[in-house]
């Protein structure tokens, strides 16, 4: 595989270190020491300068005055994004622009498109189902009545909502494919309850008591949820590489400063075994990252051929979901003591990383999922 990035993806990556330079992972109090949220709202002057910079209509096309590209330069922010504990909702905000672009009718795209790219409409999605481990698509329910969708249920953790526009909520229609509906936060009969994650942000707990949406802003092309809930996860491993790999810069930095015995503990041969074993967790969540996002570019996979892209997330999120422990684990250890510091920030990194994992869910389930895939589809 040859993973060398375009131009274009290569000056993506430098846009978002631009945009980034100046973020402090420490700008917001410490979520050890803050009971509710460490903030009631995510950073707005980043997402200002985020669009300014052009990188939130990144994935839109240009008739809707985006610059036309893909997952893997949205992955390539990504990544940016969480070396320095962005708080900001890029990864929900652009995967649901890129649903509704894919698959939205064109009052949907009028509506949203526009104002999603230029920053001034806000985007989020519920993506974990009523308890965070059932499907969200069964966690609501989805009826047709005349021209419009009557949807009921619950959805928990949605991240940004109290700060965005729109939310995208997939539910069941009964006929065993799932629609996604794009409702107004201060749509009649949507209700948000105040939780908190454990990284210290503030999520909601939706509820939907016959809210009624228009078949406008309903999505009903088979698959399109499917796609979208992917891109989420992709995208979430992008964000624990991102942490990942800051983690481990911090770790050696200052294991190369602290001495013990009058010698640096990083030239110990005990510590730059652990540091190497995290190095390889690392790159094995690059890689398998970029040929995910890949497939979901290519849209390659069809029956009786490879895996379907299904599989290639499934591997993705097994090397995230235990790789972004093992180096939040193995940086505690070596840092001692100073790890747990509040006024130094790698317990900040350690409850991102936490919260990740939770939001990836256990290896053991992908794995799972991925055994399932390959019984389905024999590569022989």
């Amino acid at each position: 595989m040859d993973f060398t990035f375009t131009e274009e993806q290569q000056a993506v990556v430098e846009a978002a270190r631009a945009v980034f330079a100046d973020v402090a992972p420490d700008g917001v109090p410490s979520p050890a020491l803050t009971p509710g949220a460490v903030a009631e709202e995510f950073d707005r002057p980043l997402w200002a300068r985020l669009a300014g910079s052009d990188l939130l209509g990144l994935v839109l096309a240009e008739e809707h005055g985006g610059a036309g590209l893909d997952t893997l330069a949205l992955c390539l922010v990504l990544r940016e994004a969480a070396r320095v504990l962005a708080r900001v909702p890029l990864l929900e905000h652009c995967a649901t622009a890129m649903a509704v672009q894919a698959h939205g009718g064109p009052e949907l795209t009028a509506a949203l498109l526009p104002g999603a790219g230029r920053g001034t409409l806000v985007l989020t999605v519920a993506a974990h189902g009523r308890t965070g481990h059932d499907p969200a698509e069964l966690a609501v329910t989805a009826r047709r009545e005349g021209p419009a969708w009557i949807l009921d249920g619950m959805q928990t953790a949605v991240p940004w909502a109290h700060s965005s526009d729109w939310i995208a909520v997939p539910a069941h229609a009964g006929d065993g494919e799932a629609v996604l509906a794009l409702l107004p936060r201060t749509t009649d009969g949507l209700t948000l309850a105040d939780q908190y994650s454990t990284s210290g942000e503030k999520l909601a707990e939706l509820t939907l008591d016959g809210v009624r949406a228009p078949a406008a802003h309903v999505i009903d092309t088979p698959g399109a949820w499917e796609r979208l809930r992917q891109v989420l996860a992709t995208g979430t491993c992008a964000l624990a590489l991102g942490l990942g790999e800051a983690v481990l810069a911090m770790t050696s930095g200052y294991t190369s400063k602290r001495e013990q015995f009058g010698f640096p503990v990083a030239t110990f041969q005990a510590v730059a075994v652990q540091a190497a074993d995290r190095y390889i967790d690392l790159r094995a969540m690059e890689a398998t990252l970029w040929q995910a996002a890949w497939r979901l570019d290519a849209a390659t996979g069809a029956a009786g051929g490879p895996l379907p892209v299904a599989g290639d997330v499934a591997v993705a999120k097994t090397w995230a979901s235990e790789g972004v422990r093992r180096v939040v684990q193995t940086a505690q250890h070596l840092h001692g003591g100073f790890g747990a510091d509040t006024d130094y920030p790698l317990h900040r990194y350690h409850a991102w990383a936490k919260q990740l994992e939770l939001q990836l869910g256990p290896a053991a389930a992908h794995e799972e999922a991925l055994g399932d895939l390959l019984a389905a589809h024999p590569l022989g």
